[in-house]
């Protein structure tokens, strides 16, 4: 902070643009005061426009926080010290709306005097029972359960060691593709963002499409798995997903998709294999995932050297206990705090100053469903990846004792990101196409990490980005690619599905029944592990 400096130059015109706007909106008060407008969604309700005193407020907050964020903008020194301050001010500024607080709040107000005080009563039970289950409510969470209308697809675990259960899919066409599918999602969060309910889950239109289908359920892990490092989850997680994939449906290779950070991983399984002779993935498909940590957006606020060593020294391997637990409540709040005004404040006018309870939504419930990380592996990732971007660097680092090389991926390679993600900004997502070295198609998708991933084409809705420069080779920027890219409307998934139609072979008989003689039935999918709460 003590080198960080604001231009004079640039300080005397966002003073004297202040002292302009601030005195247009006090004359229009006094003048006009039924001509103020607060231009902003959480002042949209009536109520705040038929009275002036609420529009003059909210409109006077929103000039302040435009100024405050002007300042930070107009900063100069160290860029990671900048980019701090730009989000401390927005945080702030998020905080401070008046919509956020009970005597400021017109429409709160109105709804406790309409109630006589019911509302408020409601919104105080909401308030504790939301401290008791240690989250902040974003859905009706008494609406779902995992295994009744959220992770329904039929399927059987026909695998289970200490980090993952492995479900097989039950076919739903009579032929399927010779060559198997494996998913690995994120450890950081649960397997089911990829299977919510029938008719917008990624996995029942894989197997409509006629794909044999695995899915990795991790555990959400406790004490037992509190030393378990990035090495275990790649070698006795990924590998041997791999390996049980291959095994029960008879083939050669898989092909395979990494989600987010189970993409990372995916890779880092894929190229330690390959640097051992071993080639088992048919074709590689990366969804909002980093290989190359040099943009990161937002998230690189929050790590820093003195930051990663304190989670060394806390929960990694050099910690008293040789390890400890990353909470999932945590991470998730974390997480929130990407997007305030959609994932707190929200929710805080609503549940407690309103009493409302959140509508249902698939999507949330599985986003407050969050999961535990293993101290050792939470560590590894934020130095080797965040902090240093080691893994795009040959030899790096080492996975499972293999010196890393993310060059040995010649497999096809589909690359997805999303345009509005803020936790793998779309460049970041693309820069995996300079590493990869085999043939490579990017195709880059609307709205965010989650809602841009999960879009069915029977929805009809957002678009997707593709380009022809495909003939001539991926150009070396995102910017490059953009500019030659078109818009179409409508899901990402159709051309996925016809990518991957490609990779997965000739079609021959489904199988009949799950697993196989070494690896019988376990219990009906979503099994036991997905059920475990942090």
């Amino acid at each position: 902070m003590a080198g960080l400096t604001v231009p004079a130059e640039a300080l005397k015109d966002i003073q004297h643009e202040y002292m302009q706007q601030a005195t247009a909106l006090w004359n229009l008060a006094l003048e006009k005061p039924d001509q103020i407008k607060a231009s902003d969604r959480r002042f949209d309700a009536p109520e705040w426009g038929s009275s002036p005193a609420n529009a003059f407020m909210a409109s006077m907050y929103l000039l302040n926080a435009r100024t405050l964020q002007r300042l930070a903008d107009q900063l100069q020194g160290d860029t990671k010290a900048r980019q701090r301050v730009r989000f401390a001010v927005q945080q702030w500024a998020d905080a401070a709306a008046p919509s956020n607080f009970l005597a400021f709040n017109p429409e709160a107000l109105k709804k406790a005097v309409e109630t006589k005080g019911e509302s408020l009563q409601q919104g105080l039970q909401h308030l504790l029972n939301d401290l008791r289950q240690g989250h902040m409510s974003q859905t009706d969470e008494r609406v779902f359960e995992v295994g009744k209308n959220v992770a329904t697809t039929a399927g059987t675990v026909v695998f289970e060691n200490a980090f993952f259960q492995l479900i097989e899919y039950a076919p739903l066409t009579p032929k399927v593709h010779e060559v198997p599918f494996l998913f690995v999602p994120p450890c950081i969060n649960k397997y089911y963002i990829l299977d919510l309910q029938p008719d917008n889950s990624v996995v029942r239109y894989l197997l409509s499409q006629g794909h044999r289908v695995f899915m990795i359920s991790w555990v959400n892990p406790d004490d037992s798995l509190a030393k378990a490092t990035w090495d275990d989850y790649v070698e006795q997680g990924v590998m041997k997903a791999i390996d049980v994939t291959r095994e029960i449906s008879g083939a050669e290779k898989a092909n395979m998709l990494g989600f987010c950070v189970g993409g990372t991983m995916l890779a880092c399984a894929l190229a330690t294999l390959a640097a051992q002779g071993k080639k088992p993935a048919a074709s590689l498909t990366l969804l909002t995932s980093f290989l190359d940590f040099s943009d990161t957006g937002i998230m690189d606020v929050f790590v820093d050297e003195a930051m990663v060593r304190m989670r060394e020294m806390t929960m990694g391997p050099q910690s008293p206990q040789g390890g400890g637990m990353m909470k999932g409540t945590d991470l998730a709040a974390t997480f929130s705090f990407l997007r305030p005004n959609d994932l707190v404040w929200n929710y805080v006018v609503g549940n407690y100053l309103k009493g409302e309870m959140p509508p249902a939504f698939d999507l949330l419930y599985w986003n407050s469903d969050s999961t535990n990380l293993p101290g050792p592996f939470y560590t590894w990732y934020l130095r080797n990846t965040y902090l240093e971007n080691k893994l795009r660097q040959p030899g790096a680092v080492e996975v499972c004792g293999v010196p890393l090389d993310l060059r040995r991926l010649d497999m096809p390679t589909f690359i997805y990101g999303s345009r509005e993600d803020h936790i793998v900004p779309w460049g970041g997502a693309y820069a995996s196409t300079q590493i990869v070295q085999g043939p490579k198609t990017f195709v880059l998708g609307a709205s965010g990490h989650i809602a841009g991933v999960i879009n069915p084409p029977e929805k009809k809705k957002r678009s997707h980005w593709t380009s022809g420069s495909l003939a001539r080779g991926l150009p070396a920027t995102a910017k490059e690619w953009m500019d030659t890219a078109q818009e179409n409307p409508g899901s990402w998934w159709p051309v996925w599905a016809e990518w991957l139609g490609k990779q997965a072979g000739d079609m021959v008989p489904a199988p009949k029944q799950a697993g196989s003689k070494r690896h019988p039935p376990i219990e009906a999918a979503p099994g036991r592990y997905v059920l475990r709460k942090a």
